[in-house]
């Protein structure tokens, strides 16, 4: 890219150079001229920066759902960049860079790349990205010198980071003080800051709902730090609620991941078990190194839990060396715990307490304390099952003390905050109390003394105080009846979305808490009449929003709701799912009927182009369809939640075939155990292998909107 002022200068050296008999330009036709070439270069250049943004936008969704896809891209990306390329894109690829290099399993490129980004963020003096790398630099600080001296390294970066406009550097600060929170069994205070991070999450540019879906991750995990498993469990639904596997398969099987040690927690083992085996299946798959090994540790635990020691040790085996191979001392320590256990629960003891305490001393060093709990927990196990109580005895007493430092201290001190707090409010209270006591006493004082001179008006002052207290009362009763007023709004705007009325994704998600239980006491009649669930989405809303603004496309939505209204039954439920989605639930439904209703809706919303003013918008929802239970599969095995899954799924099949129709899943056509690996994270693959039949229902016949 040339420089403006290199313009500027050329078209001068041109005037200067020129011989007598050439015509001069006056000074302000230079200027003027120059001011044209720059302009018409900026708009270039800006163009340039603008489509290679658009690229690298790309390349990061393709690495969503293929790690190496992605990486291929992105690498020709960055050979192909100019030599005056914008520095900030530069940042961005090198940023992008370093992390799929790390899911990879690349370590030592992901370290020279990160290298190669802090270099370039020196050389431009780009605050955001020196910011970045100082709180990545609290990690290596937590390393080498503890906990306290990481958090005052956060501590002095506080300054800046509230000054940055960059959302991005605000989460990853409350993402990094949310983890040394964790480490230091401040669980209250990391969940503040995940809640809020959760916020920030909805000011992002873009990938907002990957932000969403890590956060809850991480959130389920600090609940499964906090044994709380149930909590952890609903975490990990609010975040598959988000979103699912195939628009981002890493923190799709991340997610998987912590939900299977939830259910582990709850005694749900094989349950459990599916999860780690569908993400390890995805890892595979989408060439995850790092997730493939987590997955097998998990696995290798579960076996542990079920006492299929050779099971066992194989997966633990497996996962060591995948670890080995990443150079990952935190998962070769994990796997070398579970082999340990493994050797021990087959009689090796002294190999497998070897690996085992080889394993404590470095979580020890790690500072570790909930990862060195748990261990001790099981170490003492297989000291007992091995008839070796004494040595059992001492691991019981070492983590017994450990868990009172973790989890009673932390406790105590939450406790002796609050009773602090409450004693202040209290103090305060009695204060306002005392002061108004005596203010009454004067006042009682004084009018005592008033009614000595005033007696011969004490009816007329009772009569007026008769007046005044009833005026009170009317105040006081109009007062209480707003505010019951406001508290059913409130009420209302828990469960009701506030644009269309209609139902939202909280209530929907609460209604299916309640399922198991009444699915249990109906189960014959579910399989008989199932529950339908249909997932719709406006085709090409944002064009309505670009081309008509923001009200034209709350007018559509409002409408589009008032037309599924009017074609639902009375016991359906119907919601506004989240943006320009929206989901039927409709309960107990004849499955010959399914399609009759998917037919309705997609007429009553596309047949008549709605109307805004003067203008006329031609309207059409693209659905996928799906029955729970689906073809006789037992809900433990495809609950709501996959079942939404797979119907967001054939949603997106809908929008790969020209939007204005509908695909539904009507039954398998081998067994459930064949068929839902597959048909959870891939329906498209599913289809060719035919693994699934698949109704297709055609919306109404108009003219299309451009995309």
């Amino acid at each position: 890219m040339r420089h403006p002022f290199k313009l500027t200068l050329c078209v001068d050296n041109k005037k200067l150079s020129a011989s007598s008999d050439t015509k001069h330009y006056s000074l302000l036709q230079i200027v003027v001229l120059g001011l044209l070439l720059f302009l018409m270069l900026s708009a270039q250049a800006e163009s340039e920066h603008e489509a290679s943004m658009a690229r690298l936008d790309a390349i990061q969704a393709a690495a969503d759902k293929s790690n190496d896809e992605g990486l291929r891209q992105l690498i020709e990306f960055k050979k192909n960049l100019p030599a005056d390329a914008d520095p900030k894109l530069r940042l961005e690829t090198l940023s992008l860079l370093s992390g799929l290099y790390y899911d990879a399993g690349k370590g030592s490129l992901s370290k020279e790349t990160v290298n190669e980004f802090t270099a370039l963020a020196k050389k431009m003096r780009d605050q955001d990205a020196l910011l970045l790398i100082d709180i990545f630099d609290s990690f290596e600080i937590l390393e080498k010198s503890g906990v306290a001296e990481a958090f005052i390294h956060l501590d002095k970066l506080q300054a800046r980071v509230l000054q940055s406009s960059s959302i991005g550097v605000q989460i990853r600060y409350r993402n990094t003080l949310a983890s040394l929170y964790s480490i230091s069994h401040k669980f209250d205070e990391a969940l503040k800051q995940y809640l809020e991070m959760l916020k920030l999450s909805e000011l992002l540019p873009k990938r907002q709902v990957q932000a969403r879906m890590s956060t809850w991750s991480a959130i389920a995990n600090l609940y499964l730090q906090m044994k709380d498993p149930e909590k952890a469990l609903n975490a990990t639904t609010e975040a598959l609620a988000v979103s699912s596997a195939t628009i981002a398969p890493k923190i799709f099987i991340e997610i998987s991941i912590s939900r299977g040690v939830a259910l582990s927690v709850l005694k749900r083992n094989d349950e459990a078990l599916k999860e780690y085996q569908s993400a390890l299946k995805i890892g595979r798959e989408e060439n995850l190194p790092y997730t493939v090994a987590l997955a097998l540790f998990n696995i290798a635990d579960q076996y542990l839990i079920k006492k299929d020691f050779k099971r066992a040790e194989m997966y633990a085996r497996d996962a060591m060396a995948k670890s080995q191979a990443l150079e990952d001392n935190w998962g070769i320590a994990g796997a070398k715990v579970n082999l340990g256990f493994a050797l021990g629960g087959q009689g090796k003891i002294a190999q497998g307490a070897e690996l085992v305490n080889q394993s404590l001393e470095f979580f020890k060093k790690s500072h570790a304390n909930t990862d060195v709990e748990m261990i001790l927990g099981e170490f003492s196990h297989m000291y007992e099952d091995a008839g070796m109580y004494k040595e059992a005895l001492a691991l019981v007493r070492e983590q017994q003390k450990l868990s009172d430092e973790i989890f009673r201290s932390d406790r105590a001190k939450a406790v002796a905050v609050l009773q602090e707090q409450f004693d202040a409010e209290h103090r305060k209270k009695q204060i306002e109390i005392l002061a108004k006591d005596n203010a009454l006493k004067d006042a009682d004082i004084q009018n005592h003394r008033l009614q000595q001179i005033v007696a011969l008006l004490a009816s007329l002052v009772a009569l007026l105080a008769g007046a005044f207290i009833y005026v009170l009362y009317r105040r006081s009763k109009k007062l209480n009846e707003q505010l019951q007023e406001v508290n059913l709004q409130l009420e209302f705007h828990a469960v009701r979305d506030p644009l269309t009325g209609l139902h939202n994704r909280r209530s929907f998600i609460a209604l299916m808490a309640a399922r198991p239980g009444r699915v249990d006491v109906e189960r014959r009649e579910a399989y008989v009449n199932p529950d339908c669930m249909i997932l719709l989405d406006i085709d090409h809303f944002k064009h309505i929003n670009d081309t008509w603004g923001h009200a034209v496309g709350d007018v559509v939505l409002k409408e589009v709701a008032t037309r599924l209204r009017n074609v639902v039954r009375d016991e359906d439920m119907l919601m506004r799912w989240g943006g320009e989605e929206f989901l039927i639930f409709s309960p107990k439904s004849n499955p010959e009927q399914i399609t009759s209703l998917v037919e309705r809706v997609l007429r009553a919303v596309g047949e008549t182009a709605f109307t805004s003013s003067e203008i006329s918008i031609p309207v059409t929802v693209t659905a996928g369809f799906i029955s729970v239970p689906f073809s006789d599969v037992p809900e433990e095995i495809c609950d709501w939640e996959r079942a939404l899954q797979i119907a967001d799924m054939a949603l997106y099949l809908g929008k790969t075939h020209g939007r204005n129709r509908a695909y539904g899943l009507s039954r398998l056509l081998v067994s459930h155990e064949e068929a839902i690996p597959t048909l959870t994270h891939d329906l498209a693959a599913a289809i060719k292998e035919n693994m699934v039949e698949v109704i297709e229902v055609l919306g109404p016949v108009q003219e299309p909107l451009v995309a």
